[in-house]
């Protein structure tokens, strides 16, 4: 049974962020294999055990570093809806990462276009404003993401660099930590 309790849980309007569970996995495996969902992402529909070991990378990095990834539910029913939150994920990027938590969101199609992820993102950032102890967080995206980078930029990420990531052209936006 995982301990849950390392991870805050974020209440919005319409939406409960919490911690993932083992049950989330084929909510999660459904989303991350869907072809839609992963065209600006990776590319590449992700198999079962990729998805499997993508959520326990989810619970590395809040046992680890005190932040991580929520799962991100409808509050009326519970339903799952996609993930938010911060990483560290050691990439070979240009520019380096080192030590800004990289801020990431993904829903699945079901949920898109009804303004979860700005909701969820602007929650986890509010989190991080009170918590993290960084000066700010980065969000790294394909340049042809539009709709993220429009979310993105909606909730403060500003600060715009060009730059490379596995062989490709990426796009950085940071945000700096907003004081109370």
């Amino acid at each position: 049974m995982q301990d849950t309790t390392l991870v805050p849980v974020l209440e919005t309007e319409r939406l409960i962020l919490r911690g993932h569970r083992a049950d989330d996995f084929e909510a999660v495996s459904r989303m991350w294999a869907d072809p839609r969902v992963v065209a600006h992402i990776s590319g590449v529909p992700s198999t079962r055990e990729q998805a499997w070991a993508r959520l326990l990378r989810y619970t590395g990095h809040w046992l680890h570093l005190g932040f991580g990834y929520w799962a991100v539910t409808d509050r009326a029913d519970g339903t799952f809806l996609g993930e938010v939150g911060f990483a560290d994920y050691r990439r070979d990027t240009e520019p380096d990462l080192a030590g800004v938590p990289e801020a990431g969101w993904v829903f699945a199609v079901h949920a898109h276009g009804k303004g979860y992820a700005t909701e969820a993102v602007t929650a986890m950032l509010r989190w991080a404003d009170a918590t993290l102890g960084h000066a700010a967080t980065v969000a790294m995206f394909e340049p042809a993401h539009a709709a993220s980078i429009h979310v993105a930029r909606k909730v403060g990420f500003r600060d715009e660099r060009k730059g490379r990531y596995g062989g490709k052209e990426a796009l950085f936006l940071y945000r700096p930590r907003r004081s109370r």
